[in-house]
């Protein structure tokens, strides 16, 4: 309790409650005619971390220009057919939440503001269309008052650097994830692994999240973004890295052999030099030099006579050897991380540097279509009753109801936010009623005015820093920046209040209505729509000819790792088998990339046995059923073979070497419970 409302929370508050002040003075001072518009900008803007603010705002400032620009392009040339104009902002709204969805950072907030500004300046225009250039640009202004004074207070005044957040999650996830990858390669089996280290793939993301503000970052010691991309890049190696040596070690457990002693002392190593790589970049780096060296040095040879626990000896010491690599990587892009210099602490660094890449996320095409479909929707049906029922105030509700189903449209059950602001709306139309009739009328001047807010913004604030109470606490701050409280010219009217505080009620329980009848499916046909298209990837690029982008779809896979946990979570499954067959996958995918580059590395004729096998992956991986998985067929295992046999008596030991390690990948991950490759059989 005292974390959540302590020093940190009330410092936010007071912030907040700051910045809507100077915004609301200053919209007041220039004489703006909805004031309120910049008081509520600020609170939404408002960020615990300055380069939060500051990034939302430029986006929020782009979204509302573009959705400013949209209303006055569209409402003059359409006003005299309804249908048309409602029509029209509707499929501007559902183009802005499709494109949002399939952004999926912080970006997208831009997009949303692009859809439902619209709706914020086009629907209340329609009985006055001549004014709405006027309404827009003074919108526009209103909102960048709110924005610039956001962005002054939570930037300048002790302001939350994203940087130290970002080095301390950074030294977190590293020493999680060496700790992760010391428990894969224990002798004995460590309870709860699994459930561990999946959290990497949401680690990655998080921090992939983190990045998209670093640039708006008030810190002058701020790491390069390039840097981050590159963390990102070797973090996303461990986990299958990690995975497929447990497999080998776990391997060996089951089929009642052992490793031999000289690996044991490898591992034993290994795990001591995980534990504590120490500071000191040039003595971490020859002691995992040495490790990797061992792991060479213990590799058998590759070729015709190699018996199947030797190819699994090849894989766990390839893999072991490369994950040694991956972190003591790791390890030197936090060190560039920490400098203040912008050149290389390494030559490892620079070259993983120039090889860093923007990373790829999962993208649910049916998921988005069908998210602005259901505001497409619930626009024109509320357009409909509006128009129908003759309401005045019946575009509030309607517009309310579209910035609701753009806000919320990237969570999988977007009636629970819904039913927060509905209680934080409820709450505001209370505390406002007795602001608007009991207080307000009694103030004289704006010092006065600000006294009385202070009590109630300064506890909503507060609110606001709790990820418990912040989907209250928002909306009643929200609610609380009413036209009928705070407008240029205070009139007590309390029935222009009543109807205010009734059409956003209804406005939010319309869209929970439409988003019951049009998003039913919630978590779990995210779950499946996330699983299919992971298969339909593998499917896809199985048997391309094309060079492989293993980087590309290790980040995708692990995106969607990191969407499948919370997600069975919230329907109460099990999810250790749903992430342990997306992990499965993943190595699989792994593996077709290495026999991808292989093949086409190889002159046809050498190549054509990974030409079936990868064939045969894609077929197995197309046909798969999502409510009942069929495991592959032994025909694909044959091929699997076969292939081991032809390419192991190739002349080239690297080509021997490489075509081992992918094929006895790809074997373990779809075949698992097979018994060994034995040549005679093949």
């Amino acid at each position: 309790m005292g974390k959540r409302f302590g020093m940190p929370a009330a410092l936010f508050s007071l912030k907040c409650f700051a910045a809507a002040m100077l915004a609301l003075f200053v919209a007041f001072s220039i004489g703006l005619e909805r004031p309120y518009w910049a008081f509520l900008t600020s609170y939404i803007v408002a960020q615990p971390l300055a380069g939060a603010v500051i990034s939302k705002a430029i986006f929020r400032l782009v979204g509302t220009f573009v959705g400013a620009a949209a209303a006055v392009a569209m409402v003059p040339p359409l006003v005299n057919t309804p249908e048309l104009l409602c029509l029209a902002i509707a499929s501007w709204l559902a183009l802005c939440v499709f494109v949002s969805l399939l952004d999926r950072t912080p970006r997208s907030y831009m997009f949303v503001l692009a859809g439902y500004s619209a709706c914020i300046i086009g629907l209340p225009s329609v009985d006055a269309p001549g004014q709405i250039f006027t309404v827009a640009s003074l919108r526009v202004q209103e909102i960048s008052i709110g924005i610039l004074c956001a962005s002054l207070i939570h930037g300048v005044v002790l302001p939350g650097s994203i940087t130290g957040l970002l080095l301390t999650r950074v030294q977190g996830i590293l020493r999680d994830a060496e700790r992760w990858s010391r428990d894969a390669i224990a002798t004995d089996p460590v309870p709860e692994l699994e459930a561990e280290r999946r959290r990497l793939a949401q680690d990655v993301t998080e921090l992939h999240q983190l990045s998209i503000h670093l640039p708006f970052d008030v810190s002058r010691q701020a790491p390069r973004v390039r840097t981050v991309r590159a963390m990102q890049d070797q973090l996303s190696m461990l986990l299958p890295l990690g995975a497929a040596v447990q497999d080998r070690l776990e391997t060996f457990r089951r089929d009642g052999g052992t490793v031999s002693r000289k690996i044991k002392e490898l591992i034993a190593d290994v795990r001591k030099w995980l534990a504590d790589p120490g500071d000191d970049r040039p003595a971490r780096t020859a002691a995992a030099e040495a490790l990797i060296a061992r792991c060479v040095a213990l590799e058998p040879p590759a070729g015709t006579d190699l018996h199947w626990r030797e190819m699994l000896r090849l894989s766990l010491l390839a893999r072991l050897a490369t994950l040694i690599a991956v972190h003591r990587d790791c390890r030197d892009l936090l060190d560039q991380m920490v400098t203040h210099s912008r050149s290389p602490v390494s030559p490892q660094v620079a070259v993983l540097l120039e090889q860093r890449r923007n990373r790829e996320l999962h993208r649910d095409y049916a998921g988005a279509a069908r998210a602005a479909f259901s505001a497409f929707v619930t626009l024109l049906v509320g357009c409909a009753l509006w128009i129908g029922s003759g309401w005045h105030d019946g575009s509030t509700a309607v517009m309310l109801a579209g910035v609701f189903l753009a806000l919320f449209s990237a969570a999988d059950n977007p009636i629970a936010p819904l039913k927060g602001f509905m209680v934080g709306t409820l709450i505001a139309s209370i505390v406002g009623a007795i602001y608007g009739y009991a207080i307000l009328p009694r103030l004289d001047g704006f010092p006065m005015l600000a006294a009385a807010l202070a009590p109630v913004l300064l506890v909503g604030g507060a609110l606001m820093a709790s990820p418990r109470y912040g989907g209250i606490a928002l909306p009643a701050m929200m609610g609380l920046g009413s036209p009928a409280l705070l407008s240029a010219s205070y009139v007590n009217e309390f029935q222009a209040f009543i109807n205010g505080s009734l059409a956003q009620l209804i406005g939010i329980w319309f869209a929970i209505v439409m988003v019951g009848l049009l998003q039913s499916a919630g978590a779990r046909g995210a779950i499946k729509r996330t699983i299919r298209a992971g298969w339909a990837d593998i499917a896809s690029r199985a048997n391309l000819m094309t060079p492989p982008d293993v980087r590309g779809w290790i980040n995708r896979m692990l995106d969607r790792i990191g969407l499948l946990a919370p997600r069975l979570a919230a329907i109460g499954q099990d999810s250790g088998q749903p992430l342990y067959d997306a992990l499965r996958d993943l190595r699989t995918g792994v593996a077709i990339g290495e026999l991808r580059q292989l093949r086409l590395d190889l002159p046809p004729a050498e190549g054509a046995p990974l030409t079936g096998v990868l064939a045969g992956v894609g077929a197995y991986y197309r046909g798969l059923d999502p409510q009942a998985p069929a495991p592959a067929e032994p025909a694909l295992l044959h091929d699997i073979d076969a292939a081991i046999a032809d390419l192991s008596a190739n002349e080239a030991p690297a080509v021997r070497r490489d075509a081992t390690l992918g094929l006895v990948s790809l074997r373990r991950n779809l075949f698992p419970d097979a018994a060994g490759y034995r040549r005679l059989a093949a």
